[in-house]
């Protein structure tokens, strides 16, 4: 309990500091001491956050909701199909398939930028929706999950007992097994969503239009321009604080799902 508990101060901290930060007028931050709190000004602060250039945060707020919300969802999608196939179906080449997807979990994102950006500028897609959104439903990892999930969830008596009362492959995909894959499809959802949300390079690498930013790379376009506009800096800080709510708001609301899905591919 003491290793917990040192561990949950250590994890928190930086939130609270944060917290205490966005309450605190531009002149408190390097007067006074970084967890105390000042002068409490915090709605002022917001005021100003989503006031600032004609609004441009709330834009990069529904930006960052669109590119992790419809990812996450379309990309749990594609995982769970590849996954389940690969799980429940039988055919050359499945273990070399699996093999080179497990491949990609060990490619890092940086790896892939050029090579993204020339395939999507030769297609046009630059400094589009499509450039961020396309690349993010892609999840090897995803797949990997969905087949040791599906492997443990889906018994094959209750597919062959769904075939033999006339059900397709898809009927029986989503009408039996992704019921039973729920707490798994929850799981690989909300890695989805982190990984979206919290996305800064490919998002850098794609975008020039400043109303297409997601939060990430809005702040941090703020960021580099506090040094000639000192104001930007607790705006910078209060954004990051807001950043984090729809973050913890889909966790909280998640996460018996979440605890459950984690441990469902660990016995059979």
């Amino acid at each position: 309990m003491a290793i917990m508990f040192v561990l949950a101060i250590y994890f928190l901290l930086p939130i609270y500091f944060l917290f205490v930060a966005a309450t605190k007028p531009q002149g408190d931050l390097v007067s006074t001491f970084g967890l105390a709190f000042s002068h409490f000004r915090l709605f002022e602060n917001l005021g100003d956050l989503f006031g600032r250039s004609n609004g441009i945060f709330v834009q990069w707020a529904l930006n960052s909701v669109i590119y992790a919300v419809l990812g996450a969802g379309v990309g749990t999608l594609i995982s769970a199909l590849c996954g389940y196939a690969l799980a429940k179906f039988r055919f050359r080449g499945r273990e070399f398939l699996f093999s080179v997807i497990l491949g990609g979990v060990l490619v890092p994102t940086t790896a892939l930028a050029l090579p993204l950006f020339l395939l999507f500028s030769a297609a046009g897609l630059v400094n589009t929706y499509l450039a961020v959104f396309l690349p993010s439903i892609v999840s090897p990892f995803g797949v990997y999950l969905a087949r040791i999930f599906a492997s443990a969830a889906v018994p094959d008596e209750i597919l062959e007992s769904a075939r033999l009362d006339g059900a397709g492959e898809l009927r029986t995909f989503f009408s039996v097994s992704v019921r039973l894959m729920t707490p798994s499809l929850v799981t690989i959802f909300l890695f989805q969503f982190v990984a979206i949300w919290n996305n800064f390079f490919l998002p850098m690498v794609m975008l020039q239009k400043e109303s297409l930013f997601p939060i990430t790379l809005g702040l941090y376009e703020w960021n580099g321009q506090t040094v000639h506009i000192p104001d930007l800096q607790e705006s910078v800080i209060t954004g990051a604080l807001v950043s984090v709510v729809p973050v913890i708001i889909v966790f909280v609301l998640l996460q018996r799902f979440w605890r459950s899905g984690l441990a469902a591919g660990s016995v059979k």
